[in-house]
């Protein structure tokens, strides 16, 4: 069983930076795909980016792609997402999200096993 918290969020200008945070519960963080999905108000989730187990590969959504950076510290069972660049569009809930499997990347959000609560990014133009 693993938890999922994600913080971060907020309100920012267009062009400007936010850096969300997820922190995982237990000992075994280690061994999952880790990914971003965010949902805007009336449409589906969608993928953002994702990061194999050991952090040595990533992925990202075309949209975000040159803008956002995935990363995590096994040590601190923390992923993070650098966003910079940032525009209206991205206005959503962002959502970290667990996957046990071995093939990476997965970017499909049914096949992700855990969810944190997400966090609420606001852009204003």
């Amino acid at each position: 069983q693993v938890q999922l918290a994600e913080s971060g969020g907020g309100l920012v200008q267009a062009g400007g930076s936010l850096r969300l945070s997820c922190v995982a519960s237990g000992r075994t963080f280690s061994s999952y795909s880790m990914g971003w999905f965010r949902q805007a108000r009336g449409k589906e989730r969608e993928f953002v980016a994702a990061i194999s187990s050991s952090g040595g590969s990533t992925y990202y959504a075309d949209s975000v792609r040159g803008r956002f950076t995935i990363s995590r510290d096994n040590a601190k069972n923390t992923v993070y997402l650098q966003m910079n660049s940032l525009k209206p569009e991205d206005t959503a809930v962002y959502y970290c999200a667990a996957n046990s499997y071995k093939r990476f990347p997965i970017a499909t959000p049914s096949l992700f096993t855990y969810w944190g609560q997400g966090t609420q990014v606001t852009v204003s133009s």
